[in-house]
C-alpha cells in the first residue's frame, strides 16, 4: 500500500483536517491545530507532506521519526503538522486492520471514559447557570477558566470574583460536582500563588496552567503553598519537552495534546512516563472531532488517564460544531458524565467530507483574542 495524496482543508470555526489517500483506497483523517498561524500550517503541512508520497503508511514510526528528526527540529508549527499527519497513519492502520487503533497498541484498559464539559466562556460568568445544565445532561465533572486579564500584582477584588465563582458552584452542588479551574496562562506567580491559595477551601478538582509552562520553575512555589493538584502540559510537545516537568515532582496531573504533542503513539509515550511517575493524565481536546477521537483512542489504553476533556458545545464553537462533520454522530453520545470506548476501525468516525468541503471553500480567519491590561500592555490569553 502507498500513500498517493494528502489534501489539507481549514475549517470552520478554528480547525484544520488532513485526509492521506491510499492506492488501496484506504483513507485517513487527522486533525492539526490552527491557533494564530492557520496559513503557516496548511502550507507548512503541504511541504512536509510531500516526504510521504509513495510511501507505505502502515510503516508510522518510521515516517515520524523521519518528519521529526530534521536538524531545526520542534516548535508547535512542525509539531502539529506532524501530529496531524501521524493521526491520519493511524486512522488508516486501524481500517487496514479493521481494528481500533487502541488494539493496536495492547488493548483497552478501561470499560468507560470519564469526561468533563466547560461552563462560564472566555471571560467567566453565570457559572452556575451553566453547571447546572450540564448536571442535568449527566455531568458531574466541570471546568470553567479562572479569571480574565491579571496583571503581575493586581487588585485583590478580582481574587474575591473568582473565589466567589467556584464558592457558588460548591454551594450549589456540594461536593457532588467536580470542579477544574483553568488559570489559563494568564496569571503571573505572585498572584498566581495567592489565587490558588484562596481557592483552596472550595476543593477543586485540579488547577490548570497556573503559570505558563514556559515559567514552569514557579509551580515549585505554587505547590508549596496548597495541597491541589495542578496540572499542565497542553503547550508542550514530545517526551523531551515534558521531561523536567515530570522529573520535578511539582505537577500531579499532564494534559498533552495529541494535535499538538506529537500525534497518537507520542501522547501515548508522554502519558506512560508520568505513569512511572505516580502522574495522572487528563488530554487537552478543545479542538475538533478528529482530535477528539484521536485521543479517545489513547485514554482507552492508558489507565493513568482519569478524565477527558471535550469540546462539544464549548464557547469557541461558533457557527459549527464538532457533529457537523461527523456522519455516525453516536461516538460522541455522553450518558452519565462517561463515554463508551471507540469500538469502531481506526479512528471510529466517519467523517462528512462534503460537509468539510463546502465550509471549508469559505476560509479560516480566526486568531487568540488580543487583551490588554488596564494600563495598556499585553495580557496573556
Amino acid at each position: 500500500m502507498k500513500i498517493t495524496d494528502v489534501i489539507v482543508y481549514t475549517v470552520k470555526p478554528r480547525w484544520i483536517f488532513v485526509k492521506i489517500v491510499t492506492d488501496e483506497g484506504i483513507e485517513g483523517w487527522g486533525e492539526m491545530v490552527s491557533g494564530t498561524k492557520t496559513e503557516t500550517v496548511v502550507a507548512g503541512a503541504k511541504e512536509m507532506a510531500r516526504r510521504l508520497i509513495g510511501r507505505n503508511p502502515l510503516e508510522i514510526e518510521t515516517l515520524w521519526q523521519e518528519l521529526y528528526r530534521v536538524f531545526f527540529r520542534g516548535g508547535p508549527i512542525n509539531m502539529t503538522i506532524i501530529s496531524g499527519l501521524e493521526i491520519a497513519l493511524w486512522d488508516i492502520k486501524g481500517k487496514y486492520y479493521q481494528a481500533p487503533i487502541y488494539d493496536l497498541m495492547g488493548g483497552a484498559a478501561r470499560e468507560r471514559i470519564k469526561v468533563y464539559s466547560w461552563i462560564g466562556g472566555d471571560r467567566p460568568s453565570d457559572v452556575v447557570k451553566d453547571a447546572k445544565d450540564r448536571v442535568d445532561r449527566g455531568f458531574d465533572s466541570v471546568k470553567m477558566n479562572a479569571t480574565e486579564e491579571l496583571h503581575y500584582i493586581d487588585n485583590f477584588k478580582k481574587i474575591d470574583e473568582v473565589v466567589a465563582r467556584v464558592a457558588a458552584l460548591r454551594e450549589a452542588f456540594g461536593n457532588d460536582l467536580n470542579i477544574g479551574v483553568d488559570f489559563h496562562g494568564r496569571v503571573h506567580k505572585p498572584m498566581a500563588k495567592v489565587l490558588a491559595k484562596e481557592l483552596e477551601p472550595y476543593r477543586p478538582m485540579f488547577l490548570e496552567e497556573v503559570v505558563l509552562c514556559e515559567n514552569q520553575e514557579a509551580f515549585k512555589e505554587v505547590a508549596e503553598h496548597v495541597v491541589t493538584p495542578l496540572a499542565t502540559g497542553e503547550r508542550l510537545y514530545t517526551r523531551w519537552g515534558f521531561k523536567d516537568i515530570l522529573k520535578s515532582g511539582y505537577i500531579d496531573i499532564i494534559q498533552p495534546d495529541v494535535a499538538l504533542a506529537g500525534g497518537i503513539m507520542e501522547t501515548r509515550k508522554i502519558i506512560a512516563m508520568a505513569e512511572a511517575y505516580d502522574i495522572a493524565a487528563a488530554p487537552h481536546a478543545p479542538y475538533g472531532p478528529i482530535a477528539l477521537a484521536a485521543t479517545l483512542q489513547i485514554d482507552s489504553c492508558s489507565p493513568n488517564v482519569f478524565i477527558q476533556e471535550q469540546s462539544l458545545g464549548i464557547h469557541y464553537n461558533k457557527g459549527f460544531d464538532l457533529l457537523d462533520f461527523v456522519e455516525n454522530k453516536e461516538i460522541f453520545q455522553y450518558q452519565d458524565g462517561f463515554i463508551g470506548l471507540p469500538d469502531k476501525p481506526g479512528l471510529g468516525l466517519i467523517i462528512d467530507e462534503e460537509k468539510v468541503k463546502e465550509v471549508s471553500m469559505e476560509g479560516l480567519n480566526w486568531s487568540n483574542p488580543n487583551w490588554k491590561h488596564y494600563d495598556g500592555t499585553k495580557a496573556e490569553w
